[in-house]
């Protein structure tokens, strides 16, 4: 399966980086990482990159490592449907006090946009 993955940097997109390479180890999906800006985390993109290919290298996973420029969910919907993917992956998504799902800005635009399987891991 041809694989995309899309992290900013927040907690919960490094959740996804971790499941998804683990999955990627145990069942040799074809994996791409793209690393978009995300204006409401610390992380830098440079920060972010060490981690995915510190992780990448950990578990011997072999992957495309992308930077996306403008709209982080425009681009990955652009980038997953220009290209062929069969699924985009993306972390995120926190549960409320009254138990409903909250999810960010991003996640929330590819949900609703793009044409391709998304999944999001919590």
């Amino acid at each position: 399966m041809k694989v995309l993955l899309g992290i900013g940097g927040s907690d919960d997109s490094i959740r996804a980086l971790e499941t998804t390479v683990e999955r990627t180890a145990e069942v040799g999906d074809d994996l791409t990482v793209a690393i978009v800006e995300n204006p409401s985390v610390e992380r830098s993109r440079e920060d972010i990159e060490t981690r995915v290919t510190e992780l990448l290298g950990e578990r011997g996973v072999d992957a495309t490592v992308r930077r996306l420029d403008g709209d982080p969910g425009s681009a990955l919907v652009d980038l997953a449907e220009n290209e062929g993917f069969d699924q985009l992956v993306l972390g995120g998504g926190e549960t409320s006090p009254m138990g409903k799902i909250q999810i960010g800005n991003i996640a929330e635009f590819v949900l609703l946009n793009s044409h391709v399987t998304v999944t999001l891991v919590r």
